[in-house]
């Protein structure tokens, strides 16, 4: 969490991302990438985010609230002391999001969330579920403020298949940044049922090379996934909420429709997303 990118908005959501970034930064000597998205015609600024003479009204309009919400927001108090870099990109959201990483190679993303119908009501639209669906490095997903954000206890949930230990590698990582408790778990339902010997049997397999000693595996039973995955995080009071993600193909295994949606829309616990 050295380069963390922050995409804002500059509503409520988005800041309650912003104040989570700031506390990982300062903890982990970071620096963060603030990023504003203007989606307008490419004809109405230049690429370097200065006006021309032929430029609209509505650019110039917006490209200076845009600075004015950026100096706002960087004489806030929790941003004291910290590296931020703010920037305004002529781009579709999440093109410009997913370029910027790449650009300043970001090694984080927190994002805002509503919470309210699903991504679609994600702030920049749907642009956040195809950000948490194809960035290459974890998306931390906040919908509530969180004054004080400790990561003690850490849920990821998990389909037990060995090809998606590439997952496992990166949440390993996160767990041992973080230095917190990491509860593995395996949510059973009916459509998805495994025997005891099955878990064995596939636990094995998926553990192989596994070096991080802090941490339980679980099976949890419940009548859908999303239900489990969000009963098992209050039984073990995690603080952070993980699952895969398979990129464009859509969220892993049983992570597929609207659990996901789901996960953000009824989870007070923030939610981080790792790609297989």
């Amino acid at each position: 969490m050295k380069k963390i990118l922050v995409p804002t908005d500059f509503s409520v959501q988005a800041e309650n991302a912003l104040k989570v970034a700031a506390q990982l930064a300062k903890k982990y000597q970071g620096e963060i990438y603030l990023l504003h998205m203007l989606e307008l015609p490419m004809n109405m600024a230049n690429p370097v985010g200065e006006t021309r003479s032929n430029d609209l009204p509505e650019a110039i309009y917006f490209m200076k609230l845009a600075k004015k919400r950026f100096s706002e927001i960087l004489a806030r108090p929790y941003l004291e002391g910290l590296k931020v870099h703010e920037t305004v990109e002529f781009h579709q959201a999440f093109d410009g999001i997913m370029e910027t990483s790449k650009k300043h190679d970001c090694d984080f993303i927190v994002m805002g969330s509503q919470g309210a119908n699903g991504f679609k009501e994600m702030f920049i639209g749907s642009n956040t579920e195809k950000v948490v669906r194809t960035s290459e490095v974890p998306v931390l997903v906040i919908k509530n403020e969180h004054p004080n954000l400790q990561i003690n206890s850490f849920a990821f949930a998990t389909n037990l298949e060995k090809r998606n230990k590439k997952a496992l590698k990166k949440v390993v990582e996160f767990a041992r940044l973080t230095e917190s408790k990491l509860h593995l778990v395996y949510i059973n339902t009916a459509n998805e049922f495994i025997t005891s010997e099955q878990t064995d049997e596939f636990l094995e397999e998926y553990l192989e090379g596994f070096d991080y000693t802090n941490y339980e595996f679980h099976v949890y039973n419940d009548d859908s996934v999303e239900k489990g995955i969000l009963k098992f995080a209050k039984k073990v009071n995690a603080d952070i909420v993980g699952i895969a993600t398979h990129g464009r193909k859509g969220l892993s295994h049983f992570f597929n429709g609207s659990i996901s949606e789901d996960l953000v829309n009824h989870a007070n616990r923030p939610i981080i997303t790792f790609r297989l």
